[in-house]
């Protein structure tokens, strides 16, 4: 009888849904000052696990992030790499993701990825990615940067990728400049993140 239950316990804990594995990134903008506010948005339902370009650094304060998130940099990409064999961090974290979040997206990240560019960690990952998977941006820039025919131009091609945007907001930019390209505030990239997820997962996806 008791090994009957163990057996029955051990097939709903098979069955049970884990959380979801989200990969959140930051690049060089100054919105990256949100990023920890970003991870402790995600954190509670989700997996977490974060990536930041060294531009980004400049602006991330590493205490606001939660503790249990670990913070991946270039530093890290062939740092536990010595034959070949070994785990290659970019791959292991695309294979570990459910989705990626790119918040901030520079202008300088958003033309090097729809360029097909990759000569950093976020950048490694993104053309290693599986588009089978969702990716999500937010961007972060100057008004004049956001409305550049480049930027038009780079969207569009990412757009093909099947990325996904969520659109910056006219406000007061750190620049002093009042107009478009200010980060999406990161309760709503969570919410649209989770809200897709979510809908996907009741329309029939599963996330064991």
């Amino acid at each position: 009888m008791a090994a009957q239950i163990m057996e029955r316990e051990h097939i709903q804990a098979d069955l049970s849904p884990r959380k979801p594995r989200i990969l959140l990134a930051a690049s060089g903008s100054v919105a990256s000052i949100k990023f920890g506010n970003l991870c402790h948005c995600f954190a509670e339902w989700a997996e977490v696990k974060a990536v930041a370009t060294k531009a980004s650094l400049h602006f991330i304060d590493r205490a606001t992030l939660p503790k249990d998130i670990p913070l991946y940099t270039d530093d890290d990409e062939w740092s536990s790499w010595n034959k070949i064999g070994d785990n290659v961090l970019h791959i292991e974290l695309r294979r570990w993701a459910d989705i990626m979040v790119i918040a901030p997206l520079s202008a300088n990240t958003l033309g090097k990825i729809a360029g097909g560019l990759c000569d950093n960690l976020l950048t490694c990952i993104v053309r290693a990615w599986d588009y089978n998977k969702p990716i999500f941006i937010a961007p972060a820039m100057n008004t004049f940067m956001w409305t550049n025919p480049f930027t038009e131009r780079h969207l569009m091609v990412i757009d093909e990728l099947g990325i996904s945007l969520i659109p910056p907001v006219s406000k007061r930019l750190a620049c002093g400049d009042y107009g478009n390209g200010a980060m999406a505030e990161p309760s709503l990239i969570y919410s649209t993140v989770r809200l897709f997820f979510e809908s996907q997962y009741h329309a029939g996806g599963s996330n064991n």
